[in-house]
């Protein structure tokens, strides 16, 4: 399991508070390299208030975020940068970021997390392809000298704006859109503008890619054509993935790790098979009476000893 062997991401008793409202409160889980991870839980129960937190959108109240690039992020290296005042280390394996010091823009270009939202937020009036170009304006801005290089058509510039296209035209057909690549991002299908989503995250080559609800709206065809897209781009790339999604069927059979969640706690963390069958989660989605969640409790609290037993 290698959100536990080999973590990418560690979320520490993160907590998040607006005012009195609690939406998130002590939540701790990983994700492990090259996993894909399901964030689930009924409504309202904070899983885009954790995205908001991971991706910089908001400033956690409490709670530690760490991301790591090249080996796992171990409790002794995140430990040690937690206690200095820095972000992130610099030339050591791993390289760690402490993401809930970070602003969103160094969380995207400097952690290398990208994410999608539950609102798809393309620019429709620009092309299928300007789309993807304008994920990667970071680079050719530094290519350009901020401006200068590009003005005057420098060799450095040219070189950099060729990369972008053919980056740009490799993703557009892996998600199947490179003969509509001049057309107005608008203009597509729902579920085209889905997978564009995903190109242009892929575009801005992440470690991790968060995916808001990337299935809300598709029919079965398309949520299908989905669940094989994202698992052909984490082969092709070894990108980990965290996604929220309520549709059970693309969870059920795309995840290899489930963290579930209600009213901003952590109800259950295993694979699939395990998260689907515990009663606590069942509870969560169906609703069930007081004494039913009591007995869910002691299920859950015979079931440990037995787990720990297995697992020493």
């Amino acid at each position: 399991m290698r959100w536990q062997s080999e973590p990418l991401l560690v979320v520490d008793h993160l907590s998040m508070r607006f005012g009195g409202l609690v939406a998130v409160k002590d939540l701790s889980f990983q994700v492990g390299r090259g996993d894909i991870t399901a964030l689930i839980g009924p409504n309202g129960a904070g899983k885009t208030t954790v995205f908001n937190c991971i991706t910089g959108f908001y400033k956690a109240t409490s709670g530690r975020i760490a991301l790591a690039h090249g080996a796992a992020a171990t409790p002794d290296a995140v430990d040690v940068l937690t206690r200095s005042d820095r972000r992130r280390t610099y030339g050591k394996n791993p390289e760690l970021f402490l993401l809930e010091r970070m602003p969103d823009h160094e969380i995207a270009a400097q952690a290398r997390v990208a994410r999608t939202f539950q609102n798809i937020r393309l620019f429709p009036g620009m092309t299928v392809l300007e789309n993807l170009i304008v994920a990667q304006h970071k680079t050719l801005m530094h290519a350009s000298g901020w401006s200068i290089g590009g003005l005057l058509g420098l060799a450095t510039y040219r070189a950099a704006e060729r990369k972008a296209l053919e980056l740009a035209r490799a993703w557009l057909e892996v998600v199947g859109l490179l003969d509509r690549a001049d057309h107005p991002a608008g203009e597509l299908p729902y579920g085209a503008q889905r997978r564009l989503e995903i190109a242009r995250a892929m575009c801005t080559n992440p470690v991790l890619l968060c995916l808001d609800e990337p299935a809300a709206g598709l029919n079965n065809r398309e949520s299908a054509e989905l669940t094989k897209l994202l698992r052909g781009i984490r082969a092709q790339t070894g990108v980990s993935i965290l996604l929220i999604e309520h549709d059970m069927s693309v969870v059920m059979d795309i995840s290899d790790h489930v963290v579930v969640i209600e009213y901003g706690t952590k109800i259950a963390d295993g694979t699939a098979e395990s998260v689907k069958n515990d009663p606590r989660v069942i509870a969560a989605y169906l609703g069930v009476e007081d004494e039913d969640l009591a007995a869910a409790d002691r299920v859950n609290a015979d079931r440990a000893p037995a787990e720990e037993g297995r697992g020493s």
